[in-house]
């Protein structure tokens, strides 16, 4: 199956429109999974829907794309992650614009499995203006954020995409997850 969305990929970048169609159904259960993982850990507030957020980022990933091409199928999932995590931030602040003006507020922040506890849209746009921070830094780290985070990928899984072992992923994880700590608590 990963060969068949490496081929079907190549063809998309090659032109084919109908390649888009025969790609989905192969990819659609995992960016799905993906998508309900994280919009589980979401805000009771996000209206977003999984199976909204899996359309969107596969319109945007194939549907209008700019000759971007990937390198497989792990470069398309990082692009999915990519792209779930700027339409879940444009969503946020959408409800943040409508909600309050605007206006920054300080986040609270959990130590969990993730590197901030996201409850509302001011949080997750503190998170990404930390994560752009990051990924001008590092953006290794950065990646591997965006798709434990907002893909919700697990160490083994972060792991096979970033062609890292496990034991790295978890430390680079631990070391991400609180220099974004630091970052959103100093700039609240």
């Amino acid at each position: 199956m990963a060969d068949d969305i490496t081929l079907l990929l190549q063809e998309i970048e090659r032109g084919d429109r109908q390649a888009a169609g025969r790609l989905l159904p192969l990819v659609y259960e995992e960016l799905r999974r993906l998508a309900a993982r994280k919009m589980a850990r979401e805000a009771s507030e996000q209206t977003l829907q999984p199976t909204a957020l899996v359309h969107e980022a596969f319109l945007r990933l194939v549907g209008e794309r700019d000759l971007a091409q990937w390198d497989g199928r792990e470069h398309f999932f990082m692009a999915a992650a990519e792209a779930m995590r700027r339409i879940l931030i444009e969503s946020a602040r959408r409800r943040k614009a409508a909600k309050r003006g605007g206006e920054m507020a300080r986040c609270e922040i959990r130590d969990e499995d993730i590197p901030v506890e996201v409850n509302d849209a001011d949080q997750l746009i503190a998170l990404d203006e930390a994560l752009t921070r990051l990924a001008e830094v590092d953006a290794d780290l950065a990646r591997l954020v965006q798709l434990r985070y907002f893909t919700g990928l697990t160490i083994e899984e972060t792991a096979r995409v970033l062609k890292t072992s496990p034991r790295t992923t978890k430390r680079h994880w631990a070391y991400a997850r609180a220099w974004l700590r630091r970052e959103i608590e100093g700039n609240g």
